[in-house]
């Protein structure tokens, strides 16, 4: 009878645990491919590590990289255990069987699973990077086995009606960002200042200039037929330093005047003529003013930012369709979507769109952008349907409500305050 523990019961036993460290290390290849920073991996790339520039090349198809790598995990696996059953059994007769599963199971668990991993997940890029060439050399060896399984479960998935596009990521880059600083925010690790800013700046691409412009109401203009002194007043008394021009109607915009353009005209004037009893007389304010600069509602902010980068201008008139006036807007509009609000000496005095009362209400200004208060308040109102508080409650109401009146949705509780006309001019606003 052949002894038990002779040279083919080591051999055994030395391929068994080999394939257990070939196991650990696709293990952990995996985790450590899946779970590095693309992010992490590009910067370490730019600064010349090859490692890292091959495992970014390989994660580019994750789907063919997985099954490369479960692929060899699986065949290194069932190759170790079924060694250990033949070793067992011949050792302990049949009982070796229930052994040898019992064994293979926990030392696969420990040290082919749970520890590479574990090591993978604290040390993602540096292990990635790391494993890279080899696991690129798995993957085109096993690259043609993998295709012909991936074509078999496309098909099989389509037989049960699941279509796959392997050329779709499951999360947008923009959504992956997104969700990490709202997480980094709830955990206290990124400020909420920072996540604003960083997500304003994302959004600037989906947003319209409808949703921040200053509404046609709001617009301070002049009217080109008015005496030059009272233009000229008016502009000194005016916070703003650029002006629509009308002629005989609002709508009817001809030019846009920049308050410093007008002084330097009327100085230059009256520096002209110092005897004369009325220099200003004649003067065309349009002579001195820059053409206006319309753009369609649907534009977007990133868009529209890109154009006045371009056109070396901040300041553009914002029209519907049919080409009527709709409202204004200015870079610095755009701007305040990611830093938050910009004043200036000439703010300090406008009235604040939001305040908190002591028994836990928000009075809110009608005409606040939906968006600026959920940014100021962490709530999540909608703003699919409206721009504004107050053309948030016309909607849900399905009328314009009078003063006093109360409403419930969306988990708060609106009050109107103030209606000026059709307009609500004030609300408050409490949690549910």
């Amino acid at each position: 009878m052949e002894p038990a523990l002779d040279a083919a019961f080591w051999i055994t036993s030395a391929a068994i645990l080999g394939l257990l460290v070939l196991s650990a290390f696709f293990s952990g290849s995996e985790t450590a491919l899946t779970a590095a920073s693309r992010g992490k991996l590009r910067a370490q790339a730019d600064k010349g590590s090859k490692g890292a520039e091959r495992a970014l090349k390989i994660t580019e198809d994750n789907e063919r990289l997985i099954g490369s790598v479960l692929l060899g995990n699986n065949l290194v696996n069932i190759l170790a255990t079924s060694l250990a059953t033949a070793l067992f059994t011949r050792v302990f007769g049949e009982s070796g069987v229930a052994l040898a599963t019992l064994v293979m199971t926990l030392l696969v668990l420990i040290f082919a699973e749970v520890l590479p991993k574990t090591y993978a997940i604290t040390n993602a890029e540096t292990a990635a990077s790391a494993v890279s060439r080899v696991i690129q050399m798995v993957v085109l060896v096993f690259s043609p086995v993998v295709s012909a399984v991936r074509a078999f479960v496309r098909l099989v998935l389509r037989v049960f009606g699941v279509r796959t596009d392997p050329d779709t990521q499951i999360l947008a880059v923009r959504e992956e960002i997104a969700g990490a600083l709202h997480l980094g925010h709830s955990e206290g690790v990124v400020e909420k200042e920072d996540r604003d800013r960083i997500l304003g700046a994302l959004d600037l691409g989906e947003r319209t200039v409808e949703e921040i412009m200053l509404h046609r109401s709001k617009i301070e203009m002049i009217d080109a037929g008015s005496p030059p002194q009272e233009i000229l007043q008016q502009c000194l008394q005016s916070p703003h330093t650029r002006l629509p021009i009308y002629r005989e109607r609002q709508e009817n915009i001809v030019g846009v005047i920049h308050a410093k353009d007008l002084l330097r005209a009327m100085y230059a004037r009256e520096q002209a003529t110092p005897e004369a009893r009325d220099p200003f007389e004649g003067f065309n304010i349009l002579d001195v003013a820059m053409k206006p600069y319309f753009v369609p509602e649907t534009t977007t902010l990133d868009d529209q930012m890109r154009q006045f980068l371009r056109r070396h201008t901040h300041f553009a008139l914002v029209v519907d369709e049919y080409g009527a006036l709709q409202g204004l807007i200015t870079l610095e509009d755009i701007l305040e979507e990611i830093v938050g609000e910009i004043t200036d000496e000439f703010d300090i005095d406008a009235e604040h769109p939001l305040r908190r009362t002591e028994g836990g209400d928000t009075i809110v200004d009608g005409g606040m952008t939906i968006r600026d208060l959920n940014r100021a308040t962490d709530w999540h109102l909608p703003d699919e349907e409206a721009n504004t508080i107050a053309g948030l409650v016309i909607h849900e109401a399905q009328t314009i409500p009078a003063p006093g009146q109360v409403f419930s949705f969306h988990g708060f509780r609106f009050e109107v305050l103030n209606r000026k006309d059709n307009r609500i001019t004030k609300l408050k606003i409490r949690k549910l």
